[in-house]
């Protein structure tokens, strides 16, 4: 009889429709069948702006405290920054995954079956601690009222293989799932670098270089098909043809950009989950922001945080329950009778909450 694994998830709603769907997929949690033999306790822990606003600290030393000591993974629900400069805040995601070592981003990307448009199942691997989110800015005042912003854009070579390394794992499993018969659009595995090496020779050049290297590090890696895009020209083949990628890796402002750009592919950034991954911690997020247009309205998509924690739970390596999760998401989605307004229905979080849960024994 095998034994019950006891996980201590955070959780952080953070700001706006985070606050109601982490809640959605704390219930979600709950309902999980027995036969995968979890146990989660929950720690809720306070972060965001409206934390900022509260206490002064976007990131009270408290909530990292307890992540580092008491949890071993976390569910992060949507930060609501401000477009303008704050006297001491700073964005709470973006120090957390420095903070707790989270140097990958992984963001899948999969259109579901009988969609309209081109096939798509890609996933993006955008490196979490670097590039301009180092977040090191200054202003110069050249001469008398004429001023220059400037920031510093760092790539590292044990940052950029360790991302590397990263992708091809990554298109290592998907391609072991398809052999045992998994369901894909592509038949062998392929991991597509980008960069802009052409004009940022130094920075992206290093980027490119230690990916291309990280491909030597492990035998396995050999029977893995490798190329690489420009990042401009990846935006127009993304949009042209998805299709032809399944894994791309990247830095992490065009990761950002890219994988933002991928959901629209398939309809909602509601739907798109994505796991912020450490050596032995797991944060997921889904990608959409905070909406505070909908906030507070029972409207909010809760799909992407559903398959966050399905993501969570794969990379701490309970496949069985996370694939549970996605095919009871998937169920409800292909029935298409409860849908949220960003999907064209006129469904409430809680009723896609309540049939997705639903869906996980039936």
């Amino acid at each position: 009889m095998s034994s019950v694994s006891k996980i201590v998830l955070g959780l952080i709603p953070a700001d706006g429709i985070g606050r109601e769907v982490v809640p959605a997929a704390r219930r979600l949690i709950e309902n999980l069948p027995s036969k995968h033999k979890l146990q989660f306790d929950f720690v809720d822990l306070d972060a965001g702006w409206g934390t900022f606003e509260r206490t002064g600290k976007a990131l009270p030393d408290i909530t990292l405290e307890k992540l580092k000591k008491e949890c071993n993974a976390a569910l992060f629900g949507a930060v609501q920054s401000p477009s303008h400069k704050v006297e001491g805040y700073s964005s709470p995601i973006v120090a957390l995954r420095k903070k707790m070592g989270l140097y990958a981003n992984v963001r899948p990307v999969k259109s579901l079956d009988g969609a309209q448009g081109k096939p798509i199942d890609l996933v993006i691997v955008r490196e979490n601690t670097e590039c301009l989110y180092v977040k090191e800015e200054r202003m110069v005042e050249t001469t008398p009222g004429k001023r220059v912003a400037e920031a510093t854009r760092r790539i590292s070579e044990e940052a950029s293989v360790k991302i590397g390394k990263m992708a091809f794992e990554i298109a290592k499993s998907r391609q072991a799932l398809r052999t045992s018969g998994a369901a894909s659009i592509h038949k062998n595995p392929l991991v597509t670098i980008i960069h802009k090496s052409n004009v940022m020779s130094v920075t992206d050049g290093l980027f490119r270089e230690s990916c291309r290297h990280a491909r030597s590090l492990s035998p396995s890696y050999s029977s893995i098909a490798m190329d690489e895009q420009i990042v401009d020209s990846m935006v127009y083949r993304l949009f042209r043809e998805p299709q032809c990628f399944d894994v791309v890796v990247a830095p992490n402002l065009y990761g950002d950009i890219l994988s933002d750009g991928a959901a629209s592919l398939i309809g909602s950034l509601g739907l798109v989950p994505s796991a912020n991954v450490g050596d032995g911690f797991v944060m997921s997020e889904p990608v959409h922001g905070s909406a505070p247009d909908i906030a507070g309205r029972n409207i909010a998509n809760p799909v992407a945080t559903f398959r966050s924690v399905a993501l969570m739970l794969e990379f701490m390596g309970h496949q069985q329950a996370a694939a549970n999760i996605v095919n009871a998401v998937d169920k409800v989605l292909d029935q298409g009778k409860i849908l949220t307004p960003d999907l064209g229905g006129k469904s409430t979080t809680n009723e896609i909450t309540d049939a997705v849960i639903y869906s996980l024994s039936n």
